[in-house]
Order: C-alpha cells, then sequence, then structure tokens
C-alpha cells in the first residue's frame, strides 16, 4: 500500500487520472492526491524525472527514499524490480573496476617485480578480471546477506534481544542497500578527471555509508542506531570475506583494498560511529 512521503500516512492512490489522459493535446490530466493527514502532496516525485530523483538521493532527502522504497519499487510476494537487478548488476561492475585500479595504483611496482597484484599479474587479463569479479561478487553477497539475515531472520540477535522486529520482506531490504548505494556511481568521472585520491575515496564511502543508513531507517522504521549497527555489520562482513578471499590466493599483504569499494565503507562507518561518539560527549560535558 502506498504511503504519503511526508508524513508516512497511508494512502489509496497517488494520484486521479482523469478522461483524455492518453492524449497529448489534452495535457496530463493527472493530478496528484492530497494527503489528508499532512495536507500536501502524498508524493510530489511522481512527476519528477530521475535527475531529481537521483540528486534528491545525493541529498539524502527522506522523501524520495520513501517514494522509492515504498510506492515505487516495492513488489508483491517481496519479489525485484527489474531496474533494481540491472541496478546491481552495474554496481558489482563499477566495483570490479575501482577495486582492480586501486590496487594496482596504491604503490608503483619495483623495477622487476609485478607490483602489489604479485603472481596474479602474469595471469592472462581475463583470468585477472574473474579473480576481481568474484571477490566483489562475494564481498557484495557478505554485505547483503548479513543485514538480510538481522532484519529478517528469526534467529536474528536484535530480534531476541528486542531492539528491532523481524522484517518479512528480504529482498526489500537488498532493494533499499542498492538504491542508496548508488552514489557509488560517481567515481565514473575518473574517466573524464583524475581525481582518484585518498579524500575523494573517504567522501565516496561517508556519502554511501550515510545513504545505507537512511535507507534502513526508513525501511525499518527503525532509529539511526539500529541502522548504523546494521549498517557496521554488513561492512564488517564485506571485509572479512573480501580479505579472506585475497588471503586464500596470497595477496594478504595487499592493502589498496582498504581503500576500494570491499571496505572503504567499514572505515568511513568507523569514521562516523567515532565523530557521533565524540559529539555526543561534547554535549555532555558542555
Amino acid at each position: 500500500m502506498p504511503i504519503c512521503i511526508e508524513c508516512r500516512h497511508p494512502v489509496k492512490t497517488l494520484w486521479t487520472q482523469y478522461s483524455g489522459a492518453g492524449d497529448p493535446s489534452s495535457g496530463h490530466n493527472i493530478r496528484l492526491t492530497v494527503c489528508k493527514n499532512c495536507g500536501r502532496f502524498c508524493d510530489k516525485y511522481v512527476e519528477h524525472d530521475f535527475v531529481v530523483l537521483f540528486i534528491d538521493l545525493v541529498l539524502i532527502k527522506p522523501q524520495v527514499y520513501r517514494h522509492l522504497l515504498h510506492n515505487t519499487l516495492m513488489r508483491d510476494h517481496d519479489q525485484f524490480d527489474p531496474s533494481i537487478l540491472r541496478l546491481g548488476t552495474l554496481l558489482l561492475l563499477f566495483d570490479v573496476y575501482l577495486t582492480w585500479a586501486r590496487i594496482e595504483k596504491q604503490s608503483a611496482p619495483a623495477p622487476g617485480s609485478q607490483g602489489n597484484l604479485g603472481s596474479l599479474a602474469r595471469q592472462p587479463i581475463v583470468f585477472q578480471y574473474m579473480f576481481f569479479l568474484i571477490l566483489c561478487t562475494f564481498s557484495t553477497l557478505a554485505f547483503h546477506l548479513s543485514i538480510r539475515f538481522l532484519t529478517s531472520s528469526p534467529f536474528s540477535p536484535l530480534n531476541h534481544l528486542g531492539l528491532m522486529r523481524t522484517y518479512s520482506r528480504p529482498n526489500s531490504v537488498s532493494t533499499a542497500l542498492l538504491v542508496s548505494s548508488s552514489t557509488k556511481l560517481f567515481p565514473i568521472l575518473m574517466v573524464i578527471w583524475d581525481y582518484d585520491v585518498p579524500a575523494a575515496a573517504r567522501s565516496l564511502g561517508w556519502a554511501v555509508v550515510l545513504n545505507n543508513v537512511e535507507a534502513l531507517k526508513i525501511l525499518l522504521d527503525c532509529g539511526y542506531p539500529a541502522a548504523l549497527l546494521l549498517a557496521a555489520a554488513g561492512a564488517v562482513s564485506r571485509w572479512v570475506v573480501g580479505r579472506m578471499i585475497l588471503w586464500m590466493v596470497g595477496l594478504e599483504g595487499v592493502d589498496g583494498v582498504g581503500e576500494s569499494g570491499v571496505a572503504a565503507d567499514g572505515r568511513a562507518l568507523l569514521a562516523a560511529v567515532l565523530y557521533i561518539r565524540d559529539w555526543a560527549s561534547s554535549l555532555a560535558v558542555g
């Protein structure tokens, strides 16, 4: 059932379509529904295009997340929307590129050596690509499955501790994580400008983490502490799986993975938690 993106009040319809709506000469003839609870339009994003949606996603506006997660991408029987499957594939392939590029660029190879990739650099290019594809795939699966377990499994420790009630739509949780991770596509500008610097990676990590937390909070209707805990658990799971795969192929000493999509979110999340803690401490002292 759709909701008002302003006050979250359930509504029957988001708009009313009048006769002649399909005739270009008669205009749209669609009137947005006004919420009886708050008096504002139930979902103004019905009339907005993708560019506006993406900008508001970057700005972390709760209304656009409610529009996407509750009024647009929700499917019967908790099925994935086809657009989400395409977005997930795009994010995975882009993560492969970033992880590969940053491990290679972490340090220049010494004369006669193969750099950070070691013996992997001597393998065919297809083999190298498959390795990074496997690395990113399993790391991403660990991120999603850990959060899905904590939110939707009856064996979740958060459920037993009374910190969160069980959420019955695990695919919707993955949808929220994928939508909120679309900020990862920003480094596509590397094709035009070379800005692959630590400050840019940290800023991107912060943006992705904040979007993940906001999406989980809105979808699950939980507080920020619970959403931060879920994001932290996912980031730790992704980092552990990534390090295990690197260790299995003899690349346990590689540090470039720390700035890649496998663990950048975890570092940014830790920094965010420490910042919130220090900020709360300063308020208590004041």
